[in-house]
């Protein structure tokens, strides 16, 4: 036997180490960057794409309903975009009276924060001076004089400035919704075409019933997720809103909008929540006494909405991992930004129930999961 033969059948070849562990590790680590990269690449195409699926679940139920009834597809899916439009449409009139005097005293607005803020400043500028004085070098730091104030941009170049950005985003974001709607129309109207088309990709006969019973379970799960948390959020939003007419605070109509829609956003949404009424508030009411209390009583209402209210309506399969939907919320925001945070958690939903009915994600599934640990010594 030769040397390349001893090494290609011999012990040589036995004792080489084998690498291959490591290799499907780096071309999952190379798969999962150039997915991330594509989906942050496509979002402009994703985005609706994305929105309309999740809806055609949601409301496949609603059609199949009708369908048993006799009344057509097509007729079910012109209802629902209508429904949704209308709603839409509803609540933008009803936010436009208080957004457009929010806009159209915008710089008093700002200089009202300014003003109610000078203290920072002040810190400021204390920092500074004692900053400059223990520079060992000589080189004193910028202090800001006393009688010169920071130059600010003009409030109504600001307020220009943001008008101009929302007239040139405003033709893109109709085209995306426009999307949505077709979109969501054909896939309704086609009944259970993509149902079919999906079961029919399968080849053996339990993977095609395991396919159907994934599909209908992903129906059913949106679909109670998606009512109980729109539900819930409608509720947050009257309380918000009568919680901030309460208070004296101006437009609780639009504080009320805001709430419902932000809630969608997990966490992120309550914050954006919180210091939007802090902030108003600072401009509203004299001091810093009366504003913290409007922020804690709105941080009160999401608390008991989020520790409470929705742990007791949704379902606990439905429940996700804390830290999980954390860090989906941040993730989907840096690739999709808004529309990203309000998907995260539908999203979750889905893979969730996925994780069921695949083999070898059971661990994943498990690991999604919102339930209370087990005690250590069950681990």
């Amino acid at each position: 036997m030769t040397k390349e033969h001893h090494y290609l059948f011999g012990g040589e070849a036995e004792a080489k180490p084998r690498v291959g562990g490591a290799s499907n590790w780096a071309v999952i680590g190379i798969f999962l960057i150039l997915l991330f990269a594509a989906v942050a690449a496509a979002r402009d195409f994703l985005m609706p794409v994305t929105l309309a699926v999740l809806l055609f679940f949601v409301f496949t139920p609603l059609r199949r309903f009708t369908e048993k009834k006799g009344i057509p597809n097509a007729l079910t899916a012109t209802v629902v975009c209508l429904g949704v439009l209308v709603s839409i449409g509803a609540i933008f009139l009803i936010a436009s009276g208080p957004a457009s005097e929010v806009i159209k005293n915008y710089p008093a607005i700002a200089d009202a924060v300014r003003e109610k803020l000078a203290f920072i400043r002040d810190a400021i500028r204390s920092v500074q001076s004692v900053a400059s004085e223990l520079d060992a070098g000589g080189a004193s730091l910028p202090v800001l004089a006393d009688n010169v104030a920071p130059v600010a941009p003009e409030s109504g170049s600001a307020t220009m400035a943001a008008l101009q950005g929302l007239a040139i985003s405003t033709p893109f974001m109709v085209g995306q919704f426009a999307l949505v709607m077709f979109l969501l129309f054909f896939m309704m109207a086609s009944g259970d075409l993509l149902y079919l088309k999906i079961v029919q990709s399968f080849d053996r006969l339990t993977d095609k019933k395991a396919a159907y019973l994934a599909l209908r379970e992903i129906e059913e799960s949106l679909g109670n997720y998606l009512s109980a948390i729109t539900f819930i959020n409608l509720a947050l939003g009257i309380a918000v809103g009568l919680l901030m007419w309460a208070w004296g605070m101006p437009a609780p109509i639009l504080f009320g909008i805001a709430a419902f829609v932000l809630n969608f956003i997990p966490y992120l949404g309550s914050l954006a929540g919180i210091a939007a009424s802090a902030l108003v508030a600072l401009v509203v009411f004299d001091g810093f006494f009366v504003p913290v209390l409007v922020a804690v009583s709105y941080f009160a209402l999401t608390a008991l909405e989020g520790q409470i209210i929705t742990p007791y309506f949704v379902s606990r399969r439905l429940r996700m991992n804390v830290v999980v939907v954390f860090l989906s919320v941040t993730l989907w925001a840096w690739l999709w930004s808004v529309i990203g945070m309000v998907i995260a958690v539908p999203v979750l939903v889905v893979v969730r129930v996925l994780s069921e009915h695949i083999k070898g994600w059971e661990k994943f599934g498990n690991f999604l999961e919102g339930e209370d640990p087990p005690e250590k010594s069950d681990w």
